[in-house]
């Protein structure tokens, strides 16, 4: 008996695509742009056959690159992305993240002398992007922004989008911000989404005391774990959250198609 044909047909919407077998839909892909003007591909199908029609035709009508998120376990996913010209660019670690400070440790933590730290909230939204446009430079400089979390809010220019300072604890010196860490606050899990300091300011406990205030924070509030990603190169980030108690849970692989 011969196979039906499958064919693919993007929907009107445009960053959404269809493999139809006999007029049944028997595949699904959909394309993402983030904020940061990157696109990612998520593809849902049970057949490799049909698998590789979808990606072949969605990277023909997506010009420039486009990413991808695998979960560090799935290796037959892993493998169909290979298999469809994309190769992995990153990896992160995945964290569940205490906020007890029975567990984490940060019940007493001071801030260095002349640091005042900010709860969150408190912070005013221009300094908090010139802070932003800063580390943003500084850690270009060093190990590139790739390595900060796949799901780092910014738009397109690299700028930072709506800020919502009830989101940030702040390190304060002198009137300039010189660190700050940030918390999506999520009904399912909340997620913090960055922990950063000022080059000439680091290694002065300042991610400890700013942790200490969030997680403190949140845990007076009821929320007792956050996920935390850490690019898996970021040996200093794993330390200090490994220190604090956190718990690998998972990890993912970012993977892209030149």
């Amino acid at each position: 008996m011969e196979k039906d044909i499958v064919e693919i047909a993007r929907i009107v919407e445009g960053l959404r695509w269809h493999a139809l077998e006999d007029d049944e839909v028997v595949g699904r892909g959909d394309a993402l742009r983030r904020p940061d003007g990157r696109v990612f591909l998520g593809i849902d199908a049970w057949r490799d056959e049909v698998f590789g029609l979808l990606a072949a035709t969605m990277l023909s009508d997506l010009p420039g690159t486009v990413y991808t998120l695998v979960d560090e376990d799935d290796q037959e996913a892993r493998a169909r992305w290979r298999g469809a010209g994309f190769v992995v660019c990153r990896q992160e670690r995945v964290y569940r993240v205490p906020t007890d400070p029975e567990i984490t440790g940060l019940g007493r933590v001071p801030a260095p002398p002349g640091v005042t730290i900010l709860p969150m909230g408190q912070a005013e939204e221009e300094p908090l992007r010139e802070l932003d446009r800063v580390v943003r430079a500084e850690v270009d400089a060093t190990v590139g922004w790739q390595s900060m979390p796949a799901e780092m809010r910014t738009r397109p220019d690299g700028t930072l989008g709506v800020i919502d300072p009830s989101a940030y604890v702040v390190a304060v010196q002198d009137g300039e911000y010189i660190g700050q860490t940030r918390v999506a606050v999520l009904p399912r899990r909340s997620r913090l989404g960055l922990v950063a300091v000022r080059t000439a300011h680091r290694r002065r406990g300042l991610a400890r005391a700013m942790l200490a205030e969030m997680l403190g924070s949140l845990h007076r509030s009821g929320i007792t774990s956050v996920s935390a990603e850490v690019d898996d190169l970021n040996k200093a980030a794993i330390t200090l959250f490994e220190s604090i108690g956190a718990q690998r849970v998972g990890g993912a692989m970012e993977m892209l198609h030149l």
